[in-house]
């Protein structure tokens, strides 16, 4: 579980919130900035941040530490108190960078709006100060389309993964993750499946597997995996953009709920989305050729409205999974399955891959737990256990 950073905090004499976090690292130098005030008196959202209740300590740029005033502290994450007026509440449906598109909860107009530096200050772990999905507070601008992030309210129901010791978070406030696979090109790949179903109960967001292309298999191949996941309580659903098949149940499974679309490049996800929905007209393309491996359509994660209702984020294609937060001592306990077996191993610590008297392992020797789903949980021990050692062979 990676080491949380600033957590010291205080009262002050008004009431309010101390919070002590270290300044974002990220691309800064030694050298000294010789131009602070020219740039707060030339940019008023950088002296806006600039109050007196917040002061800078430390004598270089990589070892200074902040106080900041006005901030209370949700679980795991810092949420910033402003005054309201003059706010709007929205949605942030893309972000390029800093700069994010946020859809107004008062007029249903989008803004293009920049995040406050404060707020860049407040990011710990997170890889992303703003994600697609946040609920924000954000401050019109000068120009009608322009406005400032003043405010992340907390986040539920995440899509995330490790990225170089990092989370990053794909997408936030969602319901529930469409998991899509293909039955060919680019090939049924169980143990991402398996993958993204750990996150999604850890998460605490309800995974639906939804299995595409399945015109270019014989249908037959694919019960004995859509059984497997069924009798586990998943959700499964065969589509096919060619015969139509499927697309009436996905599009009732999509509707009014916040869904996420994530899984392999290639798989078919916007085109799933564009006939689920035919406004949506996204980008789509082919597998490459050489490669047999999906290509990147969507670069960002996008939220988009379906007419019939609710929200889906179309999410960048990946080719692997890490997972973020979940160390290797409680991977078995998002395998469901597994758990009335776990009592019965000899050791409290069982990783069962090696140990004698394992519980596990007797339940698949007893064909209790599917050795497919067993077998995918020895890959995530040994590639996440890889990749930890070896962290620039990680995401793609």
């Amino acid at each position: 579980m990676a080491k949380k950073k600033g957590k010291k905090k205080s009262s002050n004499r008004k009431g309010g919130k101390k919070v002590r976090v270290d300044i974002r690292r990220n691309k800064q130098t030694r050298a000294r900035d010789q131009n602070l005030t020219h740039d707060l008196l030339s940019d008023d959202v950088a002296a806006q941040d600039a109050s007196n209740n917040e002061r800078f300590s430390g004598k270089g740029a990589l070892s200074r530490r902040r106080t900041l005033v006005g901030v209370e502290v949700d679980g795991d994450q810092f949420v910033r108190n402003v005054d309201t007026e003059g706010c709007t509440t929205g949605r942030v449906t893309s972000f390029v960078g800093l700069n994010c598109r946020v859809q107004s909860d008062e007029n249903g107009r989008e803004y293009e709006c920049t995040i406050r530096g404060i707020l860049r200050t407040l990011a710990r772990d997170s890889r992303n100060v703003v994600v697609t999905g946040d609920r924000v507070l954000f401050r019109q601008g000068g120009d009608d389309h322009q406005g400032v992030i003043e405010r992340v309210e907390p986040r539920h129901g995440v899509l995330s993964r490790n990225s170089h010791g990092r989370e990053h978070i794909l997408v936030s406030n969602i319901d529930q993750v469409l998991i899509v696979a293909s039955a060919s090109d680019p090939d049924l790949k169980p143990n991402l499946i398996d993958r993204y179903i750990v996150m999604a109960e850890r998460h605490d967001i309800k995974p639906i597997i939804c299995i595409n292309k399945i015109d270019l298999v014989d249908v037959v191949q694919l019960q004995s995996v859509a059984a497997m996941y069924g009798r586990l309580g998943y959700q499964v659903v065969l589509t096919s953009i060619k015969t139509g098949c499927g697309i009436d149940h996905l599009r009732q499974l999509l509707q009014n709920r916040q869904t996420a679309l994530s899984g392999q490049s290639g798989v078919g996800k916007s085109s799933l989305l564009n006939v689920v929905d035919s406004t949506l007209n996204l980008d789509t393309s082919d597998v490459s050729d050489s490669s047999s491996k999906g290509t990147h359509t969507t670069r960002r994660a996008r939220l988009l409205p379906l007419t019939q209702g609710g929200w889906v984020a179309d999410t960048p294609g990946i080719r692997q999974f890490e997972l973020w937060d979940i160390s290797m001592e409680e991977i078995d306990g998002y395998f469901i399955e597994f758990c009335p077996f776990i009592s019965y191993c000899q050791f409290s610590s069982c990783s069962h891959t090696h140990e004698a008297s394992c519980g596990v392992k007797r339940g698949v020797e007893a064909n209790l737990i599917h050795r497919s789903r067993y077998e995918s949980y020895l890959r995530i021990r040994e590639e996440d256990i890889f990749l930890w050692k070896n962290p620039a062979r990680g995401q793609s």
